[in-house]
């Protein structure tokens, strides 16, 4: 019998949402001995149309029948169909039902406005990671994992973290093996070293006016020194006071805020790729104190470094 998965749709999905995993998947059943079924769903049936303008065929959802596997995809429609009460309801019957409940992107928030993601662990996109924090702050949100697996909830980060989720479904459904070789097949990482801070610290604070985006450049080579706001502000010629105001108005956060941030990506790289001890770490990236740098990475990852390593030395692949 194949393992059916249920994909569910909705007006202004994310397309490759969609299409990733439904290509782990076909690659992976025509590897091994076991298919999978995957079936597009949507409230009214039919041709939905993503946010690209292309449409999917989908099943009815009172016609979808029972699943092993149900995967909420993202999109710009996510706002849209989390406030849709037929939506809510087929997502906590197929919960009560199904042995999986996944999402891609923001397909999180359909999840949390279910109730499934209360006081579990939980990622999206790095964009929307506060949006979920402040909209449903029962949910422990890991904003820099590509993906996380809490019980029989599997969340994802954006489009091609899906894959990563996929790999990880289909290593649990059919081995390391085909794991691997779907991976191959698909020409990416079967496990991809780092978190979503590797593409979002920069990008996220990035500023329109040049002499920030400097600073923030300037900032991420000079970690170990002293970056308090007398030092920033002198680096851009501004006083003080007006360097704080202006930098939180251009930057979205302030300068505290914004040299921890970059702090804790520099760390989290070398606590997951390298063997460097801890307590090196710590001073080269500018925390100096261990315990400062434990107590940051529990406040934004909700693990400490030796957890952090320890995960990324235990990753399948």
């Amino acid at each position: 019998m194949p393992i059916r998965i249920g994909l569910l749709l909705y007006p202004d999905f994310q397309l490759l949402d969609a299409a990733g995993v439904t290509a782990a998947f076909e690659i992976a059943g025509a590897l091994g001995d076991t298919a999978y079924e995957i079936i597009p769903l949507s409230r009214h049936g039919g041709l939905v149309r993503s946010s690209s303008g292309m449409a999917l065929e989908s099943t009815l959802l009172a016609a979808a029948g029972s699943f092993d596997t149900l995967i909420v995809v993202g999109g710009e429609g996510h706002k849209q169909a989390m406030s849709c009460p037929e939506l809510q309801a087929f997502i906590r019957h197929q919960a009560d039902t199904a042995r999986r409940i996944c999402s891609v992107c923001t397909g999180a928030f359909l999840l949390a406005a279910a109730g499934l993601l209360d006081r579990r662990r939980a990622t999206t996109h790095w964009q929307q990671a506060d949006a979920l924090k402040t909209r449903f702050p029962e949910v422990r949100v890991s904003a820099d994992a590509l993906y996380v697996h809490d019980g029989p909830v599997w969340t994802s980060a954006g489009i091609s973290a899906g894959i990563d989720m996929a790999l990880a479904l289909v290593t649990e459904d059919l081995g390391t093996d085909i794991g691997h070789r779907t991976a191959q097949q698909m020409v990416v990482f079967y496990h991809r070293p780092g978190g979503q801070s590797q593409f979002s610290a920069l990008l996220e604070m990035g500023s329109t006016q040049e002499r920030f985006a400097e600073l923030l450049g300037w900032i991420r080579s000079n970690l170990q020194q002293r970056l308090t706001v007398d030092v920033l502000a002198g680096q851009v010629g501004m006083s003080p006071r007006n360097f704080s105001r202006s930098f939180r108005s251009a930057v979205g956060m302030s300068p505290a805020r914004a040299v921890e941030r970059l702090r804790l990506e520099a760390a989290r790289e070398r606590v997951e790729r390298s063997t460097l001890p801890i307590e090196t770490i710590a001073v080269m990236t500018g925390f100096h104190d261990p315990e400062r740098m434990r107590r940051a990475f529990l406040r934004e990852f909700h693990q400490p470094p030796q957890a952090v390593r320890r995960n990324a030395n235990n990753s399948p692949g």
